[in-house]
């Protein structure tokens, strides 16, 4: 399953450059020294990816959680479930939502200290502009953390948000060397197709609940143990 974050990475980098292109466009990077601008672009990427890993153990710490209460597998197909449903319900009905406010507070905080960061050109300011750009919300991003849920492993979450951020890395780093590389059309037909890979995932997610003895797609699960109370009398 940690295929499917990669998938999710590489598939989705274009949806991410709605939120995290114009902070890339705008690092103070340096221009006159193509090593350094490489050395900062990469430690840039490294604070987003600390950032997904952090979020993603807590994420996996809460699957584990739920999974102590023995619906792990139950949880992946909720989850896989919940993926196709965010799918197709529109953007609309789910931005401004009440119960989102204190999460578009803090969003709130993030962008100031974003916008703050970005003056500087101290060595540590791209690790921060980074790891700060991996708490702004996207929804590409949603749909990785219910995947660190199901996980039910702290580890494996975070490793599932890291390498899910290591799939964005490659397109968001050539779109700062090469600015407009992508024409209107291609974008518009990869957009198109997130929506389908997403859904993708989500049956991935539900076939793993199921329980199907498919090796590494939907193992069967473990047997647990009982205990056998039983009192055998013997006659002398």
């Amino acid at each position: 399953m940690l295929t499917s974050a990669l998938v999710l990475g590489l598939l989705g980098s274009l949806h991410c450059l709605g939120m995290c292109g114009p902070i890339a466009f705008m690092l103070p990077l340096d221009q006159t020294n193509q090593v350094k601008k490489t050395a900062q672009l990469s430690i840039y990427h490294f604070g987003r990816l600390l950032a997904y890993g952090v979020i993603g153990v807590l994420f996996g710490l809460l699957g584990k959680g739920l999974s102590l209460f023995g619906i792990q597998q139950k949880l992946s197909i909720g989850i896989g479930a919940l993926m196709i449903i965010l799918v197709l319900i529109p953007g609309k009905y789910l931005n401004g939502h009440k119960l989102l406010s204190p999460v578009y507070s803090i969003i709130g905080k993030v962008k100031s200290k974003l916008g703050a960061e970005l003056k500087k050109k101290t060595p540590d300011t791209f690790l921060t502009i980074g790891f700060l750009n991996g708490f702004l919300p996207c929804g590409l991003v949603y749909m990785a953390l219910l995947g660190a849920l199901a996980m039910g492993s702290p580890l494996e979450g975070g490793l599932y948000m890291m390498i899910f951020g290591l799939g964005t890395v490659p397109l968001m780093s050539l779109v700062v060397y090469s600015k407009g590389m992508f024409s209107a059309p291609i974008k518009s037909r990869i957009q198109k197709m997130i929506p389908v890979f997403v859904v993708i995932i989500g049956i991935l997610f539900i076939v793993r609940g199921l329980g199907l003895g498919i090796p590494y797609v939907s193992p069967k699960a473990a047997p647990t143990d009982t205990v056998s109370a039983t009192i055998e009398c013997h006659q002398p």
